[in-house]
């Protein structure tokens, strides 16, 4: 997250191959590292940019088929507030993930991610930060 002209945004990411989807970043947990650590290191992975860490925002858990199996799944998502670094400043082992990076405002989120469970993220998120406001 990140206020840009008095407004909060959002990074958020265009997989390859995905020409109208955009999404949150996140990844698979590397072996030895917790939730927390993987959410820093993929957003900065994805985007180009550092963040630090302020909260967790809840998990989604989907099912989906892979290879003719059910794959049971749960992502944990976290507000994570700009460092530094610029949108779209990708090392280049990673380009061949993320086709397009955009910051979005966070009020839009909701009706521009592709993914329910996402787009429910982003309104808990905006909740969030207007808590932290008041």
């Amino acid at each position: 997250m990140r206020r840009l002209r008095g407004r909060w945004h959002v990074a958020a990411i265009r997989p390859a191959g995905k020409e109208h989807v955009w999404a949150l970043p996140k990844g698979l947990v590397a072996r030895g590292e917790a939730a927390a650590e993987t959410a820093l290191r993929e957003v900065e992975e994805e985007t180009g940019v550092e963040g630090r860490l302020a909260e967790k925002l809840g998990d989604v858990r989907y099912v989906y088929t892979w290879r003719g199996e059910r794959v049971f799944k749960v992502v944990s998502f976290f507000l994570v507030h700009y460092a530094r670094g610029r949108l779209g400043d990708l090392a280049p082992r990673h380009r061949h993930e993320v086709a397009e990076t955009r910051w979005i405002p966070l009020a839009e989120a909701p009706g521009a991610l592709a993914y329910t469970g996402e787009r429910e993220i982003a309104e808990r998120a905006l909740d969030s930060l207007e808590r932290q406001a008041l």
